[in-house]
């Protein structure tokens, strides 16, 4: 196995940071050592993606997980972040033929984000976790 890589962005860095503690928990319980995953922290959504194309670019990794939280608010802006960031990070996946797990939460309000991020039955970062180690293997098949 390569590494996996995590980028995480600092807006709303509760919700990060518990998204990156239940995936990290649930990487080191099926196995994979702390030494193979790099995180990377970005101010925001939007910045996700170009961080994860340089990541990509290096070809180091086997899987790319991205983390963020992107709350509606009173303007258009809600749609205009989650769009492009999840459009950039399809790009790098496609690009690069790697997989970039999404587990940035669009969101209406802060409770449907807390509960995605640090409730035990829809939990994100175990979602990113598996989702990561479920394509590993698949593509390693292919």
């Amino acid at each position: 196995m390569k590494k996996l890589a995590i980028i995480a962005s600092r807006y709303h860095l509760e919700i990060s940071k518990s998204l990156v503690k239940n995936c990290l928990k649930t990487l080191k319980e099926k196995g994979v050592a702390e030494s193979l995953v790099d995180i990377f922290w970005v101010p925001g959504a939007l910045e996700i993606p170009l961080v994860a194309k340089k990541l990509a670019k290096k070809g180091k990794y086997n899987t790319i997980i991205v983390f963020g939280a992107v709350l509606k608010g009173k303007t258009y802006h809600f749609e205009q972040v989650a769009n492009e960031c999840i459009r950039g990070c399809m790009n790098v996946s496609f690009k690069f033929e790697l997989p970039v797990i999404f587990e940035v939460l669009c969101v209406y309000d802060l409770k449907d984000a807390i509960e995605r991020a640090q409730g035990t039955s829809d939990n994100r970062g175990v979602e990113g976790a598996l989702t990561a180690l479920k394509m590993i293997e698949l593509i390693g098949k292919i």
